[in-house]
């Protein structure tokens, strides 16, 4: 099988800070995989808020916005304790999404834990359909 390969950007748009609780080891004292993508999530509900939104799922009324796809290249090891910056950016975007593209680092150490992209579209809640990104929504991505 060929290995996942992701680039990351040069610049990322938002960072926040995130301690791994107990909950989120695994029966090898570690960060489990599964884990790391519930920590992804994280980092992106607090990019949303940071744009004043409470969730993604409510980007511009009825319009929010839905995974699609997830790939996830593990680096190093966290543990219990350990603070992990959270970085996030976005990259190829089309009329109904666009892929973010996030990098966890151990805070004490620098060691990367991970790197992962998680492809997007917006979804029209109310009609159950794909709808387009929100004109205000791609505004602030462009002033950050």
């Amino acid at each position: 099988m060929a290995r996942i390969h992701i680039d990351l950007p040069e610049t990322f748009l938002f960072e926040t800070e995130i301690t791994i609780r107990v909950s989120d080891l695994n029966y090898g004292n570690h960060v489990g995989n599964d884990n790391i993508l519930s920590l992804l999530h994280e980092v992106r509900i607090r990019f949303y808020r940071h744009l004043g939104y409470k969730n993604e799922l409510n980007v511009e009324g009825e319009v929010g916005q839905i995974v699609t796809d997830a790939a996830i290249v593990y680096k190093s090891e966290a543990f219990l304790g350990d603070i992990l910056i959270g970085k996030i950016a976005v990259a190829d975007f089309n009329k109904y999404g666009f892929d973010f593209v996030y990098q966890l680092i151990n805070k004490i150490t620098g060691k990367e834990v991970a790197r992962a992209k998680t492809g997007t579209v917006y979804f029209d809640y109310s009609s159950r359909k794909i709808a387009m990104i929100p004109e205000s929504f791609r505004t602030k991505l462009d002033i950050l």
